[in-house]
């Protein structure tokens, strides 16, 4: 006859079977989901490839200079000068990079001696002048002023 003892091991055996069956059926479940996304990842350098090729193609010089030649008329396109063409040092700031003008200066072209005695006070709790500067804005550097290095035109890598 079974005893308790039988009746647990058949009890804890069953589990572990189940619980061996559930983890193997997930992983199944996880490797196919990684066969789908390796398809895609592979379609997707496949279309890249494919888009490469593609611009490779239209943007060859001796196409684009057909195209040229045909649409002249329409589009009116002039041979762009060599002066036309900046360096990146001679471009304006980002105004991200603009310093923020100074508040009590601006308001002491309207405001005169308030603001500049203002501006001398003691510091009640330092006791020491607190002045206030502005900073200045930067300028573009000229074309005959710039280094030697600004001939060198910077560019980044598209890939």
């Amino acid at each position: 006859m079974l005893k308790t003892f039988d009746l647990v091991l058949i009890g804890v055996m069953t589990a572990t079977a189940a619980v061996t069956y559930t983890i193997k059926h997930r992983a199944e479940l996880k490797l196919e989901e990684v066969h789908r996304l390796e398809a895609e990842i592979k379609l997707e350098e496949d279309t890249i490839d494919l888009l490469k090729a593609d611009w490779a193609l239209q943007s060859q010089p001796n196409r684009l200079e057909r195209l040229v030649k045909a649409y002249e008329g329409e589009l009116q396109l002039q041979p762009t000068d060599s002066t036309a063409l900046v360096h990146a040092k001679e471009l304006p700031m980002l105004k991200s990079e603009v310093p923020m003008p100074d508040v009590t200066e601006a308001k002491a072209g309207s405001k005169g001696a308030t603001v500049a005695s203002a501006k001398s006070a003691p510091d009640a709790a330092k006791g020491t002048q607190v002045t206030t500067k502005a900073q200045p804005v930067p300028m573009p550097v000229p074309r005959g002023e710039a280094e030697d290095d600004a001939d060198q035109i910077e560019t980044g890598s598209v890939e």
